[in-house]
């Protein structure tokens, strides 16, 4: 064997490197060094990007196949790791609770366990090694969502994930066990040059996407959702919302691209009433949550609706308005569980839209950081949103289907409605009790301003986008 193709996996190498410096300094460590696990973990994190901040160029075929790289990919690894940063640093408060301090190193190790899960799922060139990083990123992140073992809401969520997570698994296992049994193997590149649309393989295309729907909260495949949100500590959630998100999204539109493309129109008749559902059911259930963390949930639910836009097209530029797309909906939505969960922690726990009545009066800051974030996830020129929106409505009007995106026009103003309940909440109801003020720590100011800076950023830099795009591939 050679193992210098190890030298191939740089993301997942110097990531493994990583875990192990923090489990065994956690191990080891008394509780005073214990202390200095955040610091330790975010500048090993930014070690870890910087050293895979920018795409070799080369396509990597290692393993015999069933480990596979292209730039976008080491694009997507390298936001994932930026967005797992921000969210370790709003961690820091949480993490110094009485009851959570001890168990810093355990949500370290877990939550760097999952990235590393989606870097394989991403990666993959075999149906195999996708399913380990599926699993390697699914059961560390149900650990995470029940982190709060002693709150029945966090136990009850971490049960409701494992749950989904089982069923969503046995149902793509199901559709890879078809696959395999009319192509008769699991490589990506062999499956995709046998595939004739039999009724088993289109069996196995529903079955696939239906398990992976369920990891991006897709309808029907949603209804774990705004539990799993509202029970989760809200630093959990934030990650699940963006990161896990993310990777399921990009990985789904890849094999999408490797392995079913020959079966290009019936994922395609597949996704267009999908997408549908899922923009406008969760707009409608959005107007009617009173609580914040469902409310976003929802939320997601409809961003996930928008990001699949990227996928219909199966092209570059698809792939490119779909990166861009997460990448600026990671930065405006760790903005907005940032400020939330800043809040819970120095309130006890206000999760409800009513608590954030008369916000502004007391923390103008948090309460600008909150508006524009939502300002950037409704698509409000000048913010990075909308550009993230225009491109993705882009890409799907050029491969034709223009009647699917203007029914996201419409659900874009419906969504801008209830974004601007939040805002109205904050800057005009009153609150003869609003919520006091109070100054957040370092490590949680600092992400913040990296999220401001992104929304208003992104949106004007367009070499950013012209980077992503230099590296796109379809079919």
């Amino acid at each position: 064997m050679d193992y210098s193709q190890f030298l191939y996996m740089r993301p997942e190498l110097s990531l493994i490197a990583i875990i192990v410096v923090l489990f065994i300094y956690d191990l080891f460590s008394g509780e005073k060094a214990r202390g200095y696990l955040q610091p330790l973990t975010c500048l090993l994190l930014f070690a870890h990007i910087l050293l895979n901040l920018f795409p070799t160029g080369d396509n990597i075929n290692a393993f015999g196949g069933m480990y596979q790289s292209q730039p976008m990919i080491a694009w997507v690894k390298t936001i994932l790791s930026i967005g797992t940063l921000i969210a370790v640093m709003q961690s820091n408060v949480w993490l110094k609770r009485e009851d959570t301090h001890h168990k810093q190193g355990e949500f370290y190790t877990l939550t760097l366990f999952t990235l590393l899960g989606m870097f394989f799922m991403m990666s993959s060139g075999h149906f195999l090694l996708f399913v380990i990083g599926l699993e390697l990123a699914s059961i560390p992140m149900a650990c995470l969502v029940a982190f709060d073992k002693y709150k029945h809401h966090s136990a009850e969520a971490g049960a409701k994930y494992i749950l989904s997570a089982m069923f969503s698994s046995g149902l793509m296992l199901y559709g890879i066990s078809f696959l395999y049994g009319t192509t008769g193997t699991l490589y990506f590149a062999d499956v995709a040059s046998r595939l004739n649309a039999s009724p088993l393989q289109l069996m196995a295309l529903v079955f696939f996407f239906a398990g992976l729907a369920f990891k991006i909260s897709l309808v029907p495949f949603h209804l774990w959702t705004a539990d799993v949100y509202e029970g989760a500590p809200t630093n959990v959630t934030a990650y699940l919302s963006v990161i896990s998100k993310g990777a399921a999204a990009f990985t789904l539109l890849v094999i999408f691209i490797k392995v079913f493309a020959p079966m290009i129109t019936a994922w395609q008749e597949m996704l267009f009433w999908v997408i549908i559902a899922s923009i406008t059911i969760a707009n409608l259930f959005a107007i009617r949550q009173q609580n914040i963390k469902r409310f976003f949930a929802f939320s997601s639910i409809s961003q996930a609706g928008y990001l699949m836009l990227g996928t219909i097209g199966g092209n570059a530029i698809g792939m490119t308005s779909m990166v861009f797309y997460i990448l600026v909906y990671m930065i405006a939505n760790l903005a907005v569980f940032g400020v939330i969960s800043i809040i819970e922690q120095r309130t006890d726990g206000k999760v409800n839209i009513s608590d954030y009545n008369g916000l502004y009066k007391t923390n103008p800051k948090l309460t600008l950081v909150m508006t524009l974030a939502l300002f950037s996830l409704a698509g409000i020129p000048p913010f990075a949103g909308f550009f993230s929106k225009f491109f993705i409505f882009m890409s799907a009007f050029s491969a034709g289907f223009k009647v699917l995106v203007f029914i996201a026009l419409i659900n874009t103003v419906i969504s801008l409605y209830y974004y601007l309940l939040v805002v109205k909440a904050m800057y005009i109801n009153p609150n003869e009790q609003p919520v006091a003020t109070f100054k957040s720590d370092a490590y949680t100011r600092l992400s913040l301003v990296l999220c401001t800076l992104g929304i208003v950023l992104l949106g004007i830099a367009s070499g950013v986008y012209d980077s992503i795009n230099a590296f796109s591939f379809g079919i």
